[in-house]
């Protein structure tokens, strides 16, 4: 596997990290063989550090240090919170134009933690896929700036709301998630992280961009196509 290079200097180096990727060794998935770390590491042949993470099943902007100043450096942003995230989802049923959900989050065995995600709906979809009692589905293509970085806060916090994201598991809808495996034959989680931005004190405002997989291009371009509403 060839990673995608979405920036690089002397001290980082981001990727666009594809969908069903773990970013490192993990005892959750202890099978798995293939990691992001290792992979880039092995890619340009030189040690790299993870400054932040991404589920397995997101896509998207994953930076890495080239050492340890910089990783340090690059963690104070996070604990700071002086880094901006943009997500894209697709979720089940028309979202509200725009929405704050402060609801916090439990992690396994740890004490509920604050937690923040801010939405913005982008486009609305019906299309004509029968389902229950229902004759058409409805799903939203939202973006999403996650205030807080907790433990799969974007997919429990869209669950919360009763809009889940479609492919995703454990907090989706099964029925959905069913359906668009036998109609459309597709499992991917459509969660994916397209911007990242900081400013830093030696490169000045840094804005990581990447683009949506091919996954998720498809779903957009086939809600497009059979939208009725």
């Amino acid at each position: 596997m060839i990673l995608e290079i979405i920036y690089e200097n002397d001290d980082l180096i981001a990727i666009n990290k594809p969908h069903g990727l773990l970013v490192h060794k993990s005892k959750i998935a202890a099978n798995a063989d293939e990691f992001a770390l290792q992979i880039l590491r092995d890619q340009i042949g030189q040690k790299v550090n993870l400054c932040h993470r991404l589920d397995r099943k997101t896509s998207g902007v994953l930076l890495f240090a080239k050492n340890k100043e910089s990783n340090a450096l690059i963690n104070i942003l996070f604990t700071e919170r002086k880094t901006e995230k943009v997500y894209k989802a697709i979720v089940r049923g028309y979202t509200e134009d725009s929405g704050t959900i402060n609801y916090a989050i439990a992690e396994d065995d740890k004490p509920l933690q604050d937690a923040v995600t801010h939405y913005t709906c982008l486009e609305r979809f019906e299309i004509p896929l029968p389902h229950g009692h229902f004759q058409t589905s409805r799903y939203s293509l939202i973006e999403v700036k996650p205030e807080t970085g907790r433990f799969h806060q974007i997919r429990k916090h869209m669950s919360h709301l009763r809009h889940p994201i479609l492919g995703d598991r454990p907090h989706g809808c099964n029925k959905q998630n069913r359906l668009w495996k036998s109609t459309f034959d597709m499992t991917t989680m459509l969660l994916h992280a397209e911007q990242l931005s900081f400013v830093h004190p030696n490169y000045g405002q840094v804005n990581l961009r990447a683009n949506c997989s091919e996954e998720f291009e498809k779903a957009l371009t086939m809600l497009r196509s059979q939208n009725t509403s």
